[in-house]
């Protein structure tokens, strides 16, 4: 048994007491004021919440940039986006002799500090192509099997360069699945023809009905209004009866696409269940978040890279990712934000979500903050971390000022 007291909850004033057994929340009620008999995590009146969860990581490639150099990484970040075909040809260099060991040892490091931030779950993508092979998809499942007890990896196999532009990669990305990849990848907007995209969304979508999985497809990520391979993606899910079992990424286009065209697009996503992350961060473009939530689009946000060709910084710390979208995004909406990285974020991934509910799974953060803005402003790693009902991370942090005799903060 824990019982977490002097807590702060979201949308219940005053102070509550959470009392956790078996793995599940059994009971939660206003704080007595007085400290439990029973093993007892004392809140502090900070917030605690759902923990984290990541709808879009490169874990293969993280720690990579030095591998990488910064020509791609200026080519994706810069202006309108135009080069970002460039910057993924100019990335796949890195992973020329790449070596599951190598790979294994940069994203074990991400994993420790989604331990460390709360993050319970992330959708991980895993470059499968005839250069890298199954390196990367190796790495990754054997990690997964590795934290299983505290963050649940949802491996992607996930053509990076192509599935028509790079002959073989369907082949392995049906190995992949084999070995136990979780979902299945694309990236249908780069391939030369709208022909040969509207064929690589069809074949994954189809595969992935074949095999049980769920899809997860970077679309139109460039500044390019002509892109539509969201579209076609929320098509194909309707035509093969996936309906409610995929996620698009970045769909940076949708940000220049003409008012009429995105109504169309909003009531065909709606339509076909499909969910939408967007990394803010990592480039000058993002998609409509806020409308599409208005207009009841389930949206996340993710981590996208950390330290690697497309974005230089990053500790998978998603209050801090939430942190900066809320500076495109508005100071208004910190819910909605905090939903993005919590609540909805597990929605877009197929995660159950059940919150902080009796019988829910005892999985939750007790947050360095009383509020949201306040959690937001810090964007610390959170004080406890709790899965299963028992605390596997804490963090302290303290500094002594010798100046001021006495003072520590």
């Amino acid at each position: 048994m824990l019982i977490v007291h002097n807590a702060a909850l979201r949308g219940r004033p005053g102070r509550w007491s959470l009392t956790a057994e078996r793995g599940r929340i059994t009971s939660i009620g206003p704080d007595s004021g007085t400290t439990p008999a029973a093993p007892a995590l004392d809140a502090e009146g900070n917030l605690v919440t759902e923990p984290f969860v990541d709808a879009h990581l490169h874990l293969c490639k993280v720690h990579t940039l030095d591998l990488a150099g910064g020509g791609p990484l200026a080519a994706y970040t810069k202006g309108t986006m135009g080069a970002a075909m460039d910057a993924i040809d100019g990335a796949s260099a890195v992973k020329a002799g790449q070596t599951e060991e190598a790979v294994t040892e940069r994203a074990r490091s991400a994993l420790v500090e989604s331990v460390r931030h709360g993050v319970r779950a992330v959708q991980a993508f895993a470059d499968v192509d005839p250069v890298a092979g199954l390196t990367g998809v190796r790495a990754l499942l054997a990690l997964k099997e590795e934290f299983r007890e505290f963050v649940d990896v949802r491996v992607v196999a996930f053509p990076q360069d192509g599935l028509l532009k790079a002959p073989g990669t369907e082949e392995l990305v049906e190995r992949a699945v084999g070995l136990g990849a979780d979902v299945v990848g694309g990236i249908p907007w780069i391939e030369f023809t709208d022909a040969d995209a509207a064929e690589h969304v069809r074949r994954m979508v189809a595969l992935a009905k074949r095999t049980g999985r769920r899809v997860a497809m970077l679309v139109d990520d460039a500044g390019d209004p002509g892109l539509r391979t969201t579209e076609t993606l929320a098509a194909e899910l309707l035509a093969q009866d996936m309906t409610g079992r995929a996620s698009a990424q970045h769909a940076r286009a949708m940000a220049l696409y003409p008012e009429p065209y995105l109504r169309r697009l909003t009531g065909l996503l709606a339509k076909a269940g499909l969910g939408l992350v967007s990394d803010p961060h990592t480039g000058p473009l993002h998609l409509p978040v806020l409308p599409l939530t208005d207009a009841g689009i389930p949206v996340a946000l993710g981590q996208d890279d950390i330290e690697d060709a497309y974005y230089p910084f990053g500790r998978h710390n998603l209050l801090e990712v939430a942190f900066l979208a809320a500076h495109l995004l508005g100071p208004d909406r910190l819910d909605d934000l905090y939903d993005m990285v919590t609540t909805t974020a597990a929605q877009v991934i197929g995660r159950e979500s059940g919150g902080l509910k009796e019988g829910a799974a005892a999985d939750f953060v007790v947050l360095d903050g009383t509020t949201i803005r306040e959690a937001l402003t810090r964007h610390n790693p959170p004080r406890h971390v709790v899965v299963g009902g028992r605390v596997i991370a804490s963090t302290k942090s303290r500094t002594h000022f010798p100046a001021f005799p006495g003072k520590s903060a």
